[in-house]
């Protein structure tokens, strides 16, 4: 059956910023799928939620509150996962994010910190990850790749607005390292990203419960309306599914079908 195809029974999941929003989503729909789950983020009462709802589809979660900025801890959630679980085979890197500002309100600091926290803290729990990716898919015996990887970034990352710079460069520089990185580790390992448009997160709070700033971003956006974070933990599965199994070192874009952001940031020019 081609739905079977969708299904990860008993593959163990690393999700980070798994506290709510798109990570929460995430998780669940993994452990919907079949997987049990390392979850991680700061907040120990959003994680103990989130470990509820996995148990409520019959998988188990461990919940490990982190400051994931941290790259040795971020690092060894992949050795919770072999402790906890005996195995590692799917690493979702949602962590991420960084503050809009004008461009001269922009330092380098503010570029510096937003690669580490989109760029480096990825390649953190994905380098830790790899040997144990490897080690869960045994010998690689039909020639089929076992682990994946999934990066969350942004559909700023490809389009460009004013106020996004240090954000969207980031975000586009963690595309280019999913490409590079499923070289590297192709064929064991596949490696792909998603790019998120507007989702129905708290980060967006004050946009989708003011009419007027809601309205803007549904009418710049062809599907006119906001994504829901379900949707992108579909992709998730879809990707670290089999149904994905051929598919490595690509963007996948969930995002409504926008080609310019679709939030005005209202920065005059200069």
């Amino acid at each position: 059956m081609i739905l079977d195809l969708f299904r990860v029974t008993g593959r163990v999941a690393v999700v980070t910023g798994a506290g709510r929003g798109i990570g929460a989503a995430a998780a669940v729909g993994l452990a919907q799928a079949g997987a049990d789950v390392v979850i991680s983020a700061r907040t120990e009462d959003q994680l103990d939620a989130v470990a509820r709802e996995v148990a409520a589809a019959g998988r188990r979660a461990v919940a490990v509150p982190a400051d994931l900025s941290d790259l040795d801890a971020v690092a060894g959630l992949a050795a919770t996962a072999v402790e906890e679980f005996g195995r590692l085979d799917i690493v979702v890197n949602n962590v991420g994010g960084a503050m809009p500002r004008p461009f001269m309100a922009t330092k380098p600091r503010h570029l510096v910190d937003a690669f580490g926290f989109n760029v480096a803290v990825a390649h953190s729990l994905t380098r830790a990850a790899v040997p144990h990716l490897l080690a869960a898919g045994g010998d690689g015996g039909d020639g089929r790749a076992t682990g994946a990887v999934i990066n969350i970034s942004s559909t700023v990352g490809r389009v460009a607005g004013r106020g996004y710079l240090a954000y969207g460069t980031a975000k586009a520089a963690l595309f280019h390292y999913t490409r590079l990185a499923a070289a590297d580790l192709a064929p064991r390992i596949r490696v792909n990203g998603i790019a998120v448009g507007a989702a129905a997160t708290s980060a967006l709070d004050i946009v989708v419960t003011d009419d007027t700033l809601r309205g803007q971003m549904e009418g710049a956006t062809p599907l006119g309306r906001i994504g829901d974070p379900e949707e992108i933990a579909a992709a998730v599965v879809f990707l670290a599914s089999p149904a994905g199994g051929y598919i490595t070192g690509k963007i996948l874009e969930v995002d409504g079908g926008i080609e310019r952001p679709n939030l005005d940031m209202g920065i005059p020019d200069l």
